[in-house]
């Protein structure tokens, strides 16, 4: 299976090292159950009964600015589905729908495949031992954490996937990428690829 990349984010009204920990992506079942987008490999530790999760939600949500409580966690066919205190019906769990989950992290709890933006900006990105470029920002969205990379005079966006950046060193004040070809250089147009076909005259020859 692989491993998700995250990022541990800096509340910005509170300034708790918070950890983003899931998205609910749809509501399950009539008794407020919802589908749970994973973006940790311990759910079963994270999702325990009596748990507290920070929401990010828009601010016309009725959930904007509240914290919500698991009830239970379960892995339904295989789908992993939580239960919230006082989400009682599809109703409220529709209400919930694309929700980011939060949890307060506590900086000696950060777990071994999670990072703070502050430990990643400034560091060297390297690609078959060659550096080439920094990490400027991070960038969180709901599909996943973005490394925003300043190569040259470009920013290039690379998803923080453990097959793309498979290792994050920031004792060595570097990260590894194994980037799909095209994300830090233009590729050559089709036309230029294609081998040239001989003219008439040197057909004749």
């Amino acid at each position: 299976m692989s491993r998700t990349t995250d990022v541990v984010a800096k509340d910005r009204n509170q300034g708790k090292n918070q950890l983003r920990v899931g998205r609910l992506v749809k509501a399950h079942g009539l008794k407020g159950g919802l589908k749970l987008e994973l973006y940790t490999d311990n759910p079963e530790g994270r999702f325990v009964p009596g748990a507290g999760f920070t929401l990010q939600v828009p601010e016309a949500s009725p959930w904007h600015g509240k914290e919500i409580t698991v009830r239970e966690y379960r892995v339904m066919n295989g789908n992993p589905v939580v239960f919230f205190d006082d989400v009682e019906d599809r109703d409220a769990a529709d209400s919930l729908v694309r929700a980011i989950l939060w949890i307060d992290q506590d900086i000696d709890e950060v777990e071994d495949d999670a990072w703070f933006d502050h430990q990643l900006v400034g560091l060297d990105v390297v690609r078959d031992d060659t550096v080439v470029g920094r990490v400027v920002r991070v960038e969180h969205f709901p599909a996943q954490d973005l490394l925003i990379v300043k190569a040259g005079e470009n920013e290039v966006m690379v998803p923080f996937v453990s097959a793309i950046v498979p290792t994050v060193d920031v004792q060595a004040g570097r990260v590894i990428v194994t980037p799909p070809p095209g994300l830090f250089e233009e590729l050559p147009d089709a036309a230029d690829a294609e081998p040239q076909q001989p003219s008439d005259a040197e057909a004749a020859e």
